[in-house]
């Protein structure tokens, strides 16, 4: 393999990875600004907002997300195809899909106190995070319709400008909880509320760019009536691909209600909420790769380009294998200093310092996975991907987990190490996957589900649409 190609193929990859990572990171701390700015209101305030976001993510930010990673496999194979038009088809459709799905997901969130209630939590905490979660149901919207535009954007590698409006409403959103929180009486609901603004906000400037950029021209024709048509067929894709987030998701969730299990929950809960916490910054790197491959793989497939798709596939494997033993040891050189930039607490501290190489093991290997479900994205491999982490975390990586903390008795150590099984499991699954796959019969496969669902202009072909 010529080492140009293959220098080519990573500069792409790198070009597209670099702004999405950021782009990542800037929306993920959006959450976390907010509750840093209610931890200024005291600590039930603080319990609250927390335990409003967890439950917010588990119930409806996750199920968004994972719907609108259809958009991965659709969008980018039909950009690689050229048929152009049909991406602002797509994004409509998914724009309808997702609105709806926010409706039954907003009253679940506004009866998140009663829920919480109903499941034995603290009732004044769970009273707070009920007022929380109640003021932050407008976010959902428009979560759901920024998830739509992101995919829209990426599948055509524009990704510098999503980069840029997320620096500018992460900015917004300080000034929002600023004002909210620390200068009015809103209290907790000012958070809320300003988690809201700044979603609405970003779809706000990325709809504008969609409008009035050139770059979206072929791509965005104005809406459509034919997005309310193959809603059943963008049904069968987006749920499989809901499941395949959803299902990794909540399960580091779990881990963070069984730590509450353990002999001491308080300690416990504290070091796995620090390392959760760690461990999904430092994911925003290979979330960004997977986003990367997912796109390059999508338009390569559309093009009919399968030697390309592969190469890209043993390029992306690569820089995530030096990106995971990087950041997995810089986590190891930090491990005896990160607990206290969390807690002063030497207990804690020790502890944190203690499960950062179980931490930087869990980055590496879970580098892997990410690209390689990215991979899946791209080629609408998403009910296999859903059959794969059901299997790995609900069936290995979880009961292990239990078996580890609970009766070999070795604790928090233990449920992260049942979490590393689940992923080396993935990994080695996906891997085969991709290693048989035939790339000739993707193409195929991606060419007949981009003109199953083509849809014709008035005129006798659609702009920029090759013949």
């Amino acid at each position: 393999m010529e080492k140009k190609v293959v220098w080519a193929e990573t500069s792409k990859q790198l070009g597209l990875a670099g702004p999405l990572i950021l782009a990542n990171v800037l929306q993920f701390i959006l959450q976390a600004i907010s509750v840093m700015f209610v931890g200024h209101l005291g600590e039930l305030a603080l319990s609250g907002a927390s335990m409003a976001a967890s439950f917010g993510s588990v119930t409806g930010l996750s199920v968004l997300m994972g719907m609108g990673s259809a958009m991965d496999t659709l969008c980018g194979q039909a950009f690689g195809a050229k048929q152009y038009h049909m991406l602002g088809i797509y994004m409509q459709r998914a724009l309808i899909v997702l609105t709806l799905v926010s409706v039954p997901v907003a009253f679940v969130w506004a009866f998140t106190g009663q829920i919480l209630i109903a499941l034995h939590q603290d009732e004044q905490i769970s009273t707070e995070a009920g007022l929380y979660a109640r003021w932050m149901i407008p976010s959902l919207f428009g979560y759901g319709l920024l998830q739509c535009h992101i995919k829209f954007l990426q599948s055509q590698k524009i990704v510098i400008p999503l980069m840029i409006c997320s620096g500018i409403t992460t900015l917004l959103h300080i000034l929002f909880c600023w004002v909210l929180v620390l200068k009015s009486s809103l209290g907790v609901r000012g958070a809320a509320i300003a988690i809201s603004l700044s979603y609405w906000v970003n779809v706000l400037l990325l709809a504008l760019y969609v409008k009035l950029s050139p770059a979206c021209k072929r791509t965005w024709t104005g809406f459509s009536r034919e997005a309310l048509k193959d809603i059943p067929k963008f049904l069968k894709l987006a749920i499989p691909s809901a499941a395949m987030i959803c299902l990794e998701f909540w399960s580091f969730e779990i881990l963070v209600l069984l730590s509450g299990l353990l002999r001491k929950p308080k300690l416990e809960t504290s070091v796995m909420s620090i390392i959760l916490n760690t461990s999904s910054t430092v994911f925003m790197i290979a979330i960004g790769l997977g986003s990367a491959i997912s796109t390059r793989v999508s338009n390569e497939l559309g093009a009919g380009n399968p030697q390309a798709a592969h190469l890209a596939v043993y390029v992306v494997v690569s820089l995530s294998i030096i990106e995971g033993l990087g950041v997995g040891l810089v986590l190891i050189l930090v491990r005896n200093v990160w607990g206290h930039a969390y807690s002063n607490e030497r207990e804690v501290v020790r502890n944190v310092a203690g499960m950062m190489p179980f931490l930087s093991l869990s980055h590496f290997v879970n580098a892997i996975q990410c690209v390689l479900s990215g991979t899946a994205r791209g080629c609408g491999w998403q009910k296999f991907g859903a059959i794969i982490n059901l299997g790995s975390y609900y069936l290995v990586g979880i009961p292990s987990s239990v078996i580890l903390a609970f009766v070999a008795h070795l604790g928090i150590k233990g449920l992260w190490i049942g979490i590393i099984f689940a992923l080396f499991l993935q990994d080695v699954l996906y891997a085969i996957i991709t290693v048989r796959t035939d790339w000739e019969v993707e193409v195929k496969k991606a060419r007949e589900r981009v003109y199953d669902s083509i849809v014709v202009c008035d005129s006798a072909i659609c702009p920029g649409e090759t013949a």
